[in-house]
């Protein structure tokens, strides 16, 4: 869940690795450190906190080399301090690394290195990975070698870089589980976690492969699987353009891509729903397309945010299509024993496709014989490239650690799915086809006249931003939602929510309600609407604050709730498209009131890369 930038070529080497430093912040920001090669040593310059820090601390160093690594820490082994943060040295000083991911049998090796009279300046895994190299690299193996060796005998998960004093001229990287990317430009190599510090110097990028190792030096590079045995490297260019990892004039990326949702959501669409024909062309899923409609049972496994949009893709499969699906909690799936049958279709579900528990719970369905299906945001991640098939998201880069247009876009993506299932299986009439591919279309359209209230929502936020609980009501489609709204509050708030079923309302969380709750109910016009109007009416009678999501043009709930946000009329399985919007805006406005720093909460990272 860390970031890693490194760079090998004719450059500068150190004022790169910070740019792209930054771009990396949302994968971890309690403190950052870089390895630069300089008169004739390696030199480690590292600080607790944000790459600005480090960054302000070395306005006076000349760092003048054209071979470094850098890193951004989300914290596993040992707390953010400056010890701790990466790069590490081996004992020797002569190797220096960055790594994100785990030595999950870190503390056997250490023992073991301890007995052989090594010591460490940290509390870090990666600390001892390093001196495990040093130690095997001692008995005349070379470096490349050495890391071959010890990567056959760590247990974990790994993205690392290793530069060497007495070799300026090579990077050795490799990874397992965790995320890496090579850039390929004009004599000069780029290896990140990600291509978006890659893509302002190349559009050219190698996805390495798990367990596969890289040694790359100035002239030429060549990978090698962990057996040693050469790999033909899969050269394709990224489509990303660089002003889509700008703010591009907003104050916040959060709230540039909650601006963004029109777009992103027409993106999604594009090429994919043709209305005027009631068709639907999802390429990605083509060959399993029978498969899906033919299960008897789906599994969708995903985390936070993207289990959120699982649950919707339940409700309309289930409706649409008529086949039973189970929401699973990646992290808890492959932990239960679950029964897997052959044939079975798994929809794995993740923004970053690098979300450990997610990947974990995809090998284990593989090995029973299911489909997998991967609807994924980031084009070439590892869920990507191991699921059967699958959809992107085709969202752009979401760089706010709190998941907002990604959400709207899996949202997207799977209707379609579902929807095309549904017209292959004929469980859905032409005619509601016809409508929702219309109401899907007109979906950006609604969004613009929520974002045009997003004033009207900070003016309603002031009036909460000191506010210690907040509960959050949905029936049907909006269940999920109010989960959604009430993880967005929580996650750059850090005020305490709770999303309920409404009904569930009286089986508990009604004893909280009092005149210091406020209570979120998305209470938008469709089949259960006169359930919600009696939840509202529970909450009233015991005192409670309602801010209500109602349907323009409603007379009623308004006469009921304290606050009010009216949002476009659509089919109810469309709905959690627009209704989750003002949502996003008042954990926002609220955050910002409250001083937090929205983009990058604190203990979260974008991308949960380990267990």
């Amino acid at each position: 869940m860390c970031g890693i930038v490194a760079y090998l070529g004719n450059q500068e080497a150190y004022p790169l690795i910070i740019k792209g430093l930054k771009r990396l912040e949302y994968r971890g920001y309690d403190s950052t450190g870089v390895s630069v090669h300089e008169d004739g040593q390696l030199q480690i310059f590292k600080k607790a906190g944000k790459v600005a820090e480090l960054e302000n601390s070395l306005k006076s160093q000349k760092l003048k080399s054209t071979i470094g690594i850098g890193h951004t820490r989300w914290a596993t082994h040992g707390e953010p301090n400056d010890k701790n943060a990466h790069p590490h040295f081996s004992s020797d000083k002569k190797l220096s690394i960055i790594h994100n991911g785990i030595i999950e049998n870190y503390s056997s090796l250490k023992k073991e290195l301890e007995s052989k009279g090594y010591s460490f300046a940290s509390d870090t895994d990666t600390e001892v990975l390093i001196t495990f190299i040093e130690d095997i690299k001692s008995h005349g193996l070379t470096l490349e070698a050495a890391v071959r060796q010890a990567l056959s005998t760590i247990e974990g998960a790994y993205a690392i870089v290793i530069m060497d004093q007495d070799n300026p001229d090579q990077l050795i990287a490799a990874r397992k589980g965790s995320p890496m990317v090579l850039g390929i430009g004009d004599k000069e190599y780029f290896i990140a976690s990600d291509a978006t510090p890659i893509i302002e110097y190349t559009d050219e990028v190698v996805y390495l492969n798990d367990q596969e190792i890289a040694v790359i030096s100035r002239d030429e590079f060549k990978i090698v699987n962990i057996e040693n045995v050469e790999q033909d490297p899969y050269i394709q260019k990224v489509e990303l353009e660089l002003d889509a990892i700008e703010k591009g004039g907003y104050e916040h990326f959060m709230l540039k891509e909650i601006f963004e949702q029109p777009n992103s959501i027409a993106d999604s669409m594009r090429g994919r729903v043709d209305r005027k024909n009631n068709k639907l062309t999802l390429g990605g899923i083509h060959e399993y397309a029978d498969h899906l409609a033919e299960a008897k049972r789906i599994i969708i496994i995903a985390c936070g945010t993207s289990w959120h949009s699982g649950l919707v893709a339940e409700y309309l499969f289930e409706e649409f299509c008529r086949i039973p699906v189970e929401v699973e909690y990646a992290s808890e799936f492959r932990y239960r024993n679950p029964v897997i049958n052959e044939g079975d279709v798994v929809i794995a579900i993740s923004q970053s496709g690098e979300t450990a528990d997610t990947l974990a719970a995809i090998e284990l369905a593989k090995s029973k014989g299911a489909i997998i299906l991967g609807v994924v945001n980031v084009v070439g991640s590892s869920i990507s490239r191991v699921s059967h098939e699958g959809a992107y998201l085709h969202t752009g880069p979401e760089i706010g650690v709190a998941s907002t247009k990604a959400f709207t876009g899996q949202l997207s993506v799977l209707t379609m799915i579902v929807l095309s299932t549904a017209a292959r299986k004929k469980t859905i009439t032409d005619s509601k086809l016809k409508d929702l591919l219309s109401g899907l279309e007109n979906i950006p359209e609604k969004i613009k006249k929520v974002l045009r209230k997003n004033d009207e929502i900070e003016k309603i936020s002031e009036k909460f931003k000191d506010a210690k609980n907040f509960l959050y009501l949905g029936r049907g489609y909006n269940f999920p939602v109010a989960l959604e709204g009430a993880l967005k509050l929580k996650e750059i708030s850090y005020i305490h929510a709770e999303g309920y079923p409404a009904a569930e309302m009286k089986h508990g969380p009604i004893a909280l309600i009092d005149e210091e709750m406020p209570v979120v109910v998305i209470a938008t016009r469709d089949s259960s609407y006169d359930k919600i109007v009696s939840n509202i009416q529970e909450v009233k009678a015991r005192k409670g604050v309602v801010i209500a999501i109602v349907t323009e043009g409603d007379v009623l709930i308004p006469n009921m709730a304290d606050y009010v946000i009216e949002v476009p009329q659509c089919d109810e399985a469309l709905m959690p498209l627009i209704s989750v919007i003002p949502l996003q805006l008042l954990s926002y406005h609220i955050a910002i009131m409250r001083g937090c720093n929205v983009d990058q909460p604190r203990n979260l990272a974008k991308s949960v890369t380990v267990e």
